[in-house]
């Protein structure tokens, strides 16, 4: 990073200020607790995280240098449940993101599915474009099974999750799907599982594979994980 690029001094002082007044918001909402789902907690905590990820940051860009603050993952940072005590309906809220990895593997399937379906005209090509061979995929099979074939069909997996909201009654038929995920509302999110590389990455995994590689002498030095 250029000199001119980097934060000055005065904002990496005036991050650590904002760390420090953060703490003290935190503690203070802690103390005055009003339950164990306090929303003020919740809030500070927030505001907590924010100021030290922001003071991390310029510390590293301005000293190269880092914190032991650790911010935590999304699902630890749901805000507390405000939903009914006894829900008489749920949503499920499914995302699960792909990489074309293969394209010709994915165009040789949907050809396949093509040429068995007879409700498919000959003439509409749609196995020859990556978008219309993805289209036919999802409409002969189910997510699920896509899921747990998806190397057979020319994908890769990439980040997932599954959110599971409660309601007080069951939504009108058509009433959302014109916007399906719009009225998503985190606080009343019962259980929620995600799936990233993220979670599998070990600062630890890098010495290993270092002590693997060296018959005698020191371990080099490793820069801090950004």
């Amino acid at each position: 990073m250029s000199d001119a690029a980097q934060p000055t001094a005065a904002e990496v002082r005036a991050a650590a200020e904002a760390v420090k007044t953060a703490l003290d918001r935190h503690l203070a909402a802690v103390e005055r607790r009003s339950g164990e789902d306090d929303p003020a907690v919740y809030e500070a905590f927030n505001e907590l995280a924010v100021a030290a990820e922001s003071y991390d940051e310029l510390l590293y860009d301005r000293y190269d240098e880092v914190t032991p603050f650790e911010i935590p993952a999304a699902e630890d940072a749901l805000p507390p449940y405000t939903g009914p005590e006894e829900p008489s309906a749920l949503s499920v809220l499914i995302r699960r993101d792909y990489a074309v990895a293969e394209p010709q593997r994915l165009l040789a399937h949907a050809q396949r599915i093509e040429a068995a379906d007879d409700d498919i005209s000959d003439a509409s090509d749609t196995s020859g474009t990556v978008h219309g061979a993805l289209g036919l995929l999802f409409g002969e099979y189910e997510p699920d099974e896509i899921a747990s074939r998806h190397k057979e069909f020319g994908l890769e997996e990439g980040d997932s999750t599954l959110w599971v909201t409660a309601s007080d009654e069951p939504a009108e038929p058509g009433e959302w799907l014109e916007a399906p995920f719009e009225e998503a509302d985190p606080a009343q999110v019962v259980c929620r599982f995600d799936v990233s590389a993220v979670f599998d990455e070990d600062p630890d995994d890098d010495v290993d594979d270092l002590d693997d590689g060296l018959e005698d002498g020191p371990v080099p030095a490793l820069d801090a994980d950004r």
